[in-house]
């Protein structure tokens, strides 16, 4: 029985128990099978970025947690087990074997895409067999070897002589070499091992430019900013992938009311503020502000003293508002 792939490494698990949570529960609020869930944890089956995003939300934890790190135990587990996995298809002949089909596809002049067309596989699967980390089935032969319009006895011909050549020893070489790694979001070893890696990193990215951290919600008669992204919500599409964008809730009462409660504001670290713009005004240095720091904040309009000055002026009640940072509000979305 051929064994299932290990694509995505994780810690959904470990954080899961961390919270208490039984899999069945994880499970009825994701909306997915128990078996689906089970999968997930054990990192044989992928998750698209609105699963992603949900189990983080239902989990209570920052995106970036689900990736496992370097000193993680499931890391050493993943990395054993990948290991193990390319002693046994090297023993059995799978690199040879994918080694040779690469060079028979680089002869042709063929894509990857297009012989995986060819052949009637997914890119995924295609890719696996060529890297010699998924078991050829019987019934897969005849099509890989149609694909390259030989018969199987041609293929396997081509193979051996290749092998006996040493012209697939290079690439049998660098498939061990990028036996490395652990899936770490922004690790400049994420991305270039083929066995998950490059798809964790890639729906970490795509995930994390669709979003933005909400960094203030009401507290009292301001609003307790704090620079973290545990709390995130999917970006207005004019505003992905710019990083220096983050969202506050606005402290409704304190505007007057004339922004429901219900509401996001964003803003602009880098764009510059100018009387009559609309601003969150920070007291303490945006700059210095740490994950474990709360500063003060208010929702403001942008205003100019008769010496230039730049202040905050909160509506209700009138009330002049100096802070040390202020952001320009870009966008206001209304639920």
């Amino acid at each position: 029985m051929a064994q299932e792939e290990i694509i995505f490494p994780n810690n959904i698990r470990n954080i899961r128990l961390a919270n208490g949570m039984k899999m069945t529960e994880l499970a009825r609020r994701a909306n997915l099978s128990l078996s689906a869930v089970s999968k997930i944890e054990k990192g044989v089956r992928r998750l698209n970025q609105k699963q992603l995003l949900n189990i983080c939300n239902i989990l209570g934890c920052k995106l970036s947690d689900i990736f496992i790190k370097e000193s993680d135990d499931v890391a050493s587990q993943w990395q054993d087990e990948i290991k193990r996995r390319l002693n046994d298809n090297e023993n059995s002949g799978l690199k040879i074997f994918g080694s040779g089909l690469r060079k028979i596809r680089q002869q042709t002049g063929k894509t990857i895409a297009q012989a995986a067309k060819d052949a009637g596989m997914t890119l995924s699967v295609y890719h696996k067999i060529e890297v010699g980390q998924r078991e050829v089935y019987q019934n897969e032969i005849e099509p890989l070897a149609k694909s390259f319009a030989l018969n199987v006895e041609t293929m396997f011909d081509k193979i051996a002589a290749l092998y006996k050549s040493g012209e697939l020893n290079k690439q049998i070489s660098k498939v061990k070499e990028r036996v490395k790694s652990v899936l770490v979001p922004g690790n400049p070893l994420s991305g270039i091992d083929m066995h998950g890696s490059l798809y964790g990193a890639k729906l970490y990215d795509n995930a994390r430019k669709k979003l933005v951290p909400v960094f203030g919600t009401p507290a009292g008669k301001a609003i307790a900013f704090k620079k973290s992204d545990k709390t995130m919500i999917v970006a207005p599409v004019s505003l992905e992938g710019h990083k220096s964008i983050y969202a506050v809730v606005p402290n409704s009462k304190r505007l007057g009311g004339f922004i429901p409660e219900k509401s996001y504001i964003f803003a602009d670290i880098d764009a510059a503020v100018a009387p009559g713009d609309m601003a969150v005004c920070i007291d303490a240095d945006f700059n210095t502000i740490t994950e474990d720091d709360t500063a003060t904040a208010q929702i403001v309009s942008v205003r100019q003293d008769a010496k230039g000055k730049i202040y905050g002026q909160v509506s209700s009640p009138d009330e002049k508002i100096i802070g040390k940072s202020m952001h320009k509000v870009v966008m206001i979305i209304m639920e």
